[in-house]
């Protein structure tokens, strides 16, 4: 490979590196709420509201179920709307984020259901509101599991940050598409590759061990 191609490898990985760091904090802002939401109001939770949830869980249905290419495309006059363009990096995260909110709330559901039902009922029992229980028995007692799911949506997010290089999005995928695949250069498709793998891995270590850090178990 030649040094020319170094900087563009670099500015590609801190394009992607951006787009996922970003997109994960947007997206867990929203997307743990949601999860919370879509686990207490479920049947005998301690906000139980059947209807709200059904509601709820449909949307989220429905646009997990939009094939994130699909989605990048359909959305680009909202991304158009919120950043003013519907290429480069920071468009990107938009879609990222719309993809990530309802993976990261069903995860987060998904962790929420592993907490025992005798520490929520012993907590009802000294009088816990329904907000200091979220706050201080499920969040706490889920967190390990929250972070391992966590750790998967991140490494969705690198896969599908890559995927967005097919509309211009910027990042390794970009970088792959143009310089390797419409150029003919299969050793930038390999470096491309190769990087994404060690990213990959380098987040799965440290999600593991964070979440290893957190289990009081």
């Amino acid at each position: 490979m030649s040094s020319d191609m170094l900087p563009l490898l670099s500015k590609a990985l801190g394009e992607t590196v951006y787009m996922v760091v970003i997109s994960m904090i947007i997206a867990t802002l929203i997307g743990i709420p949601l999860g919370v939401l879509l686990h207490t109001t479920a049947k005998k939770q301690i906000l139980a509201c059947r209807n709200f949830n059904r509601i709820l869980a449909s949307i989220v249905n429905a646009v997990r179920s939009i094939p994130f290419i699909i989605l990048m495309v359909a959305i680009i006059p909202l991304t158009r709307l919120i950043v003013g363009s519907s290429i480069g990096t920071t468009a990107a995260m938009v879609p990222l984020v719309i993809a990530s909110v309802p993976f990261i709330g069903r995860q987060v559901e998904t962790s929420l259901k592993e907490v025992p039902e005798g520490i929520v009922e012993a907590a009802l029992s000294m009088g816990a509101t329904p907000l200091q229980i979220i706050q201080r028995v499920l969040l706490p007692e889920a967190m390990p599991g929250i972070i391992a799911q966590l750790t998967t949506v991140i490494i969705s997010l690198v896969g599908e940050s890559a995927m967005a290089g097919a509309i211009g999005g910027g990042g390794l995928g970009d970088l792959a598409i143009r310089y390797g695949y419409q150029r003919f250069r299969p050793e930038i498709m390999l470096a491309t590759v190769i990087i994404l793998i060690v990213l990959v891995q380098i987040v799965q270590f440290a999600g593991n061990r964070l979440a290893k850090k957190l289990n009081k178990k």
